[in-house]
């Protein structure tokens, strides 16, 4: 075993001679006088010990302090002896020191402060003596503070080297704390009373600070903007006036910089994100110009981040309801601080989606999407919508999808529609998720040194050569993102949002976010995979044959159901009667009332269902959607009938043999049956469309031209023809457009102005001749002044 080294090195010889002699003897006395110091406390320590176990076995109480100190060399003298005669614990038997040990115990009251233990508590006895009472109070020893020598560099004479040293006293810390408390209340007292103010004068000094403070914030901002790089500091300044202490004004200067500060950022943020710099960029010499560009950066980077942070908080306190210690803000106005930080980060979300930080302010706002303050929430729907709308790429719009589809799971479905509705303004087109991944994926390959020598000669090869370089540098130095990347986000985007739907249609069909994932699928299914199409119809029918859905949403289930058919589906052979059944039995819930914003979106099932699938619908099924049209034209808004007249001018175009029910005479056998549910075999070839003849006087005068239009067979051509305003846009648009959602008529009723110009009569020359004379002759008579007698109206009413 070798011996274990000292952890402490040896000075060397040579470490020893640049060491001046005086220096080395100086701390050689430090050393000892410490070691005496200590010897000379635990000396006292064992005196103090031996002195409580001698009084203890004795029962005799010795005063600790002498108030008349008569004998003071005698005591003295004593406590030399003493000192003498005492042995050290070290020499004493084992049998000694543990009979010292117990008798020390109990000298509980004054071993309390020598040593650590706590004391012994004994049982009160009812006839204690007072000598025993005053034994256990328990007592301090007054010691005069000790010295301490310094020992200080040396003066060196003519007679030699003067040694130096000085007292240094030991400071009493708890008569420095009385000290400062007896100061405390003195200041206090200076401080001068503050002058109560009425209310109309606090109102104008907080006006007047107020004022300050806006100035304040403007010159900052504007030294900002006119240098941002020179000026990056000033925005720390600015940041920290979010922390305003006024009470009187606290509430809305945070609110203006928080304001401020998003301006400021929305306008001298770069248009790319800053990266943070590696060790050897940090490490190379830099040209002043961009050492100052560095600079400025980072200062905004930095300051970017406080400032979200600082958002951040601001919302988390109104959440938790919690007042600071500071207590400038009330619980109150940490709703309004909060709504507008929330207003903020909104508009950072839309403004800066290239710059750092942006998925931060995603996993902030996507949890506040479903807030119970509705402000908030549909604060921050709008926002996402408004970033789904203007992301070109689609690389925001993935982030926000994944963060929201990951909170609709973990919430179990419990959460707001607004949040899945938001989906409907994604930017994704049929053409660029049409491909397979693999498809996407695949980038454009060069031709290896192998293939170009088997297949190009010398020269080819050079060509092709400069080609390709030509094309990555032209690659390189494309500002525009490529088609490739673009698509291949759109599907990744696409697949998290069919699984967020297909799982809420697996574990929540009673969900009040299924209305949102129907309209949803109606929008995307014609970019579902295909192996998912047997079954999700199986789903939708199932969901329309539950009866628990709304009218709205089983209309979702159709229109997503032939949207389905209409883009892959086309291969698949499935027999989707069952849906027109419905959609035909149904067509009666609509009406004037409530139900009549589902109008347009039957107006776009009957476009899948019929228009485009022209070939699979049979002549008898069209006759009675037709038929049945017309008759719901009589009892809905005008916007309404002018959109179902519309779609059957559609129709009879798409079909042509369904002019037939413009004649009165019946084609073929049986009656037309209108309570019939099923469109195939309720006979509407036997019938007429006399509705058209009913709409021909309709007060809306475009509800009378499209009758009138249908009534002549609808041609293309001649005096019974549509304007093109009319012709060229489609049901769903002309239902828009004639809209009565402003509660007016529209189009405007036009004011009737008659081309005469007759003389308009004034005054009294509307009333007869006779009339007149008798009211000037009333008029121009004198009141004659007679005296009033009541004395005949009272003996008329006695007798």
């Amino acid at each position: 075993m070798k011996a274990r080294r000292n952890k402490k090195q040896v000075p060397s010889f040579r470490k020893l001679l640049k060491t001046s002699k005086v220096k080395l003897e100086n701390k050689l006395k430090n050393k000892q006088f410490k070691q005496q110091s200590t010897l000379k406390k635990y000396r006292k320590e064992q005196r103090k010990l031996r002195q409580a176990v001698k009084d203890a076995v004795s029962k005799k109480p010795v005063p600790l302090e002498d108030p008349k100190e008569k004998q003071p060399g005698k005591r003295i003298e004593r406590e030399e002896e003493e000192e003498e005669e005492a042995l050290p614990l070290d020499m004493m038997d084992e049998d000694d020191l543990q009979l010292m040990k117990d008798l020390g115990q109990r000298a509980s009251f004054l071993t309390r402060d020598i040593s650590s233990s706590e004391p012994v508590h004994v049982k009160k006895r009812k006839h204690e003596s007072v000598i025993d009472k005053y034994e256990k109070i328990p007592r301090t020893l007054q010691t005069a503070p000790e010295k301490e020598l310094i020992h200080l560099l040396p003066i060196k004479d003519k007679s030699g080297i003067i040694p130096q040293t000085r007292e240094k006293p030991v400071i009493d810390s708890n008569q420095d704390e009385e000290d400062q408390e007896e100061m405390e209340p003195e200041e206090e007292i200076i401080e001068k009373p503050i002058k109560e103010l009425t209310l109309e004068e606090h109102l104008i000094e907080r006006k007047k600070k107020l004022q300050e403070r806006k100035m304040h914030i403007a010159a900052l901002a504007s030294a900002i903007l006119s240098d941002p790089e020179s000026n990056i500091k000033k925005l720390k300044e600015l940041r920290s006036m979010l922390m305003e202490q006024d009470p009187d004004v606290a509430v809305t200067v945070r609110k203006l910089v928080i304001v401020s500060l998003m301006e400021l950022f929305k306008d001298i943020t770069p248009s790319y994100k800053i990266r943070p710099l590696t060790e050897a960029e940090k490490s190379t010499k830099i040209r002043k110009e961009t050492q100052k560009l560095r600079e400025f950066e980072e200062g905004l980077v930095s300051q970017y981040k406080f400032y979200l942070e600082n958002l951040e908080q601001m919302i988390k306190d109104w959440k938790q309801r919690k007042l600071k210690k500071s207590n400038v803000v009330s619980l109150k106005a940490y709703k309004g601080l909060a709504e507008v930080a929330v207003k903020s980060l909104c508009e950072l979300l839309v403004a800066l989606p290239h710059f750092n930080f942006h998925n931060n302010i995603i996993v902030l706002i996507v949890p506040l999407m479903n807030d119970m303050s509705k402000l908030v929430s549909e604060m921050c729907c709008e926002a996402v919508k408004k970033l789904f709308k203007q992301d070109k790429l689609g690389q925001a719009s993935l982030g926000v999808i994944k963060v929201i589809s990951g909170y609709v799971k973990g919430r179990n479905y419990e959460v707001r529609p607004e949040m899945l509705k938001t989906f409907l303004c994604l930017r994704i087109k049929e053409i660029e998720v049409k491909k397979d991944t693999e498809d996407i994926n695949k980038p454009k390959k060069f031709m290896t040194f192998k293939e170009k020598r088997k297949t190009l000669s010398r020269m080819q090869r050079k060509w092709k050569k400069a080609e390709e370089k030509l094309e990555r540098e032209l690659r390189e130095a494309e500002a525009s993102e490529s088609t490739e990347k673009k698509l291949k986000l759109h599907t990744e985007t696409l697949n998290i949002v069919f699984v967020t739907y297909f799982r809420i249609l697996k574990k929540a069909q009673r969900s009040p976010l299924l209305p949102a994932v129907l309209e949803g699928l109606a929008k995307f299914a014609h970019l579902i995979n295909v192996e998912f199409f047997d079954d999700l119809l199986v789903v939708l029918h199932s969901l329309i044959e539950s009866g628990d859905l709304s009218y709205q949403e089983s209309l979702h289930c159709v229109q997503t159901a032939f949207h389905i058919l209409s883009g892959q589906g086309d291969v698949l052979n499935i027999d989707p009667m069952k849906f027109y059944t419905h959609l035909y039995k149904t067509l009666f819930k609509l009406h004037a009332g409530a139900t009549n914003e589902g109008v347009e979106t039957v107006l776009q099932c009957l476009d899948v269902m019929l228009t485009k699938r022209r070939k699979q619908v049979s002549q008898q099924r069209a006759l009675a959607f037709i038929k049945r049209l017309c008759t719901l034209a009589l009892h809905v808004l005008p916007n309404s009938s002018i959109g179902i007249l519309a779609t059957n001018r559609i129709l009879m175009h798409t079909f042509p043999k369904t002019d037939l029910l413009l004649d009165n005479e019946s084609q073929g056998s049986g009656v037309f049956l209108p309570e019939l549910d099923e469109p195939e075999y309720c006979n509407a070839q036997n019938t007429a469309l006399w509705e058209l003849h009913a709409l021909r006087r309709h007060y809306h005068p475009i509800v009378r031209r499209l009758a009138v239009h249908l009534i002549a067979g609808a041609p293309s051509e001649g005096s019974e023809a549509l304007k093109p305003e009319l012709s060229r846009r489609s049901a769903a648009e002309l239902f828009e457009a004639y809209s009565m959602a402003a509660m007016t008529f529209n189009p405007p009723v036009e004011s009737s102005n008659s081309k005469r110009k007759d003389k308009v009569l004034q005054g009294d020359s509307f009333l007869n001749e006779e009339l007149n004379q008798l009211i000037k002759r009333h008029c121009s008579q004198v009141a004659t002044p007679l005296p009033l007698d009541f004395t005949k109206c009272l003996e008329t009413s006695l007798r």
